[in-house]
């Protein structure tokens, strides 16, 4: 990711225009990547929510043969759209 994307990410409590701090668990710069957790404490992602969404959606079918039983189940995954605004490594 960089400056300027928009991500779907897990649903994050916060209204639209709200900022938010994001955990980086990578960085990569040029060639240089860089996993280490102390180095990686140093590192800020900050983030502007966008809005609320929802993910696809996911339908769930129980059957039992020969007994009658069906079930039908729908889920949608609730996410939040956010946008990166700032990186500071």
């Amino acid at each position: 990711m960089s400056v300027g994307d928009v991500l779907l990410v897990d649903k994050v409590t916060g209204q639209p225009g709200d900022a938010i701090e994001l955990t980086p668990l990578l960085l990569v710069d040029g060639t240089t990547v860089t996993s280490d957790a102390d180095k990686l404490s140093k590192v800020s992602v900050k983030a502007e929510v966008v809005k609320a969404a929802k993910g696809p959606k996911i339908v769930i079918m129980k059957y039992k043969n020969k007994t009658g039983y069906r079930k039908r189940q729908g889920h949608r995954q609730p996410l939040t759209q956010v946008k990166i605004t700032d990186i500071t490594a």
